[in-house]
């Protein structure tokens, strides 16, 4: 008696059909959006006199801010637009404190306040936040 090979493949055929319709994902919720822009680092410095901030100028999408104090006093530090407010502290002196947020484009302020009376009232910083920066969804080893 002599085997065939459509005698040998016949098995084969109803689980290759259950392999095959497992892989199409039928119905799946995903959505292939692009990532957001990579989080930009700015450095902000309190001084006796003024606080500054840079780089002044940025392109809209998350930011992490970090602000030294380098004052002998502690300050709060408030980061303010049309649509966020944004505060931390007191950051006491010669310390560090970070503000992570997402700025849509506009004009924003950032203050150091204190609770105590000043000589001098420390001048506030601005920041000015264009169009959305590109999208990191090409980028590579990203946290």
């Amino acid at each position: 008696m002599q085997k065939t090979g459509r005698i040998r493949a016949a098995p084969l055929v109803p689980c290759l059909a259950v392999i095959a319709l497992a892989g199409c994902g039928g119905g799946s919720d995903f959505q292939n959006k692009p990532r957001p822009p990579v989080a930009l680092q700015l450095t902000g410095v309190i001084t006796p006199k003024r606080i500054t901030v840079s780089p002044n100028r940025i392109g809209a999408g998350p930011i992490v801010l970090n602000v030294s104090n380098q004052t002998q006093q502690s300050h709060t530090v408030t980061l303010e637009g049309e649509t966020v407010r944004e505060r931390v502290g007191p950051i006491n002196p010669f310390d560090v404190a970070t503000i992570q947020t997402t700025l849509k484009a506009g004009q924003y302020t950032i203050k150091a306040g204190s609770t105590k009376a000043v000589p001098v009232e420390i001048k506030s910083a601005a920041l000015v936040v264009g169009p959305e920066r590109k999208s990191a969804q090409n980028k590579l080893l990203l946290p």
